[in-house]
């Protein structure tokens, strides 16, 4: 089973002990690239932005309704995120091109909403690669910034130079008083028609909710462990995995996902589709769990 994830921070309580499973193979990769590796049999699951469920870009050019999603762990929040930011140095009201970070689709598309729903502004999107470990040097960097990942802490630039700033998780919450999901686990569909090949897909999804939910018991070894690596001071790792992220696909969850693809299929961001959520409520192929060292 080939299984794409972000090699972010944030993915470790998702992932943390995958390796060991014999009959998997991991595969890292930037959040942007992995519903095409999905599509495109380079892997089997991957934990794709949300927004690919629904929208052909340049770099996955699909059609929608070509996945399901799998409800066996998330990249979410409810409430601040920190990794997903809007930088500004002029006011919001300004506000009319945004340099987003390539690495991302959903935040794009969320970003675009938040602006249009909670500001009035229809900004343009012009694509901007951020590479982990440089800020944006002056003496001219873009007037509007969206960062996304590790990046907003290892890399961000000051606030001085930034001044206004939204993170838009908060956003999000505050507009709709729901969680919001950045990512979740999703397969092709065409995965599930095929009895054995659906089977599969079960038993390995059931073996990533298992490893999700063991990982919460451990997360002061997994932030140990993952944090100085990827360049974050442990006290802000134990809050942002500890306090601030969701990995658990709830009815919350869900709802929000069909709240915010009814969003923007209204604000004409994506076609609209209706979230299908693959039933892990049969039980799984006896296949052994992954030791989670």
């Amino acid at each position: 089973m080939k299984i794409a994830a972000v090699s972010y921070l944030n993915t470790a309580p998702l992932i943390q002990g995958l390796e060991a499973w014999n009959d998997c193979q991991l595969i890292r990769a930037v959040p942007s690239q992995i519903a095409a590796m999905v599509q495109s049999d380079q892997a089997d699951i991957g934990l794709a932005s949300i927004i690919d469920y629904t929208k052909p870009h340049k770099d996955n050019p699909f059609a929608p309704d070509q996945f399901i999603l799998i409800p066996a762990g998330m990249i979410g929040c409810d409430g601040p995120t920190l990794t997903v930011k809007l930088l500004s140095q002029v006011p919001l009201s300004q506000i009319k091109t945004v340099h987003a970070d390539t690495d991302s689709h959903t935040s794009i598309a969320l970003c675009d909403l938040i602006l249009q729903k909670q500001h009035n502004i229809k900004a343009a999107f012009i694509d901007h690669n951020i590479q982990s470990g440089t800020a944006t040097p002056p003496p001219n960097p873009p007037e509007t910034l969206l960062i996304i990942g590790d990046k907003v802490v290892t890399s961000s630039p000051s606030k001085d130079l930034y001044p206004h700033q939204i993170d838009l998780g908060q956003a999000w919450n505050d507009l709709t008083n729901l969680p919001f999901v950045y990512a979740t686990w999703m397969c092709k569909q065409s995965r599930i028609f095929d009895s054995e090949s659906k089977a599969s897909i079960i038993a390995a999804a059931h073996i990533l909710e298992r490893t999700m939910l063991k990982n919460q018991t451990r997360i002061d070894w997994i932030i140990a462990n993952h944090a100085p690596a990827a360049g974050w001071p442990i006290d802000l790792a134990q809050k942002y995995l500890g306090e601030l992220l969701r990995f658990k696909v709830d009815d919350r969850a869900k709802q929000a996902v069909q709240t915010f693809l009814t969003m923007t299929a209204e604000l004409g961001i994506t076609p609209q589709v209706h979230p299908n959520w693959l039933d892990l409520s049969s039980s799984p192929q006896q296949t052994p769990s992954p030791a989670l060292v």
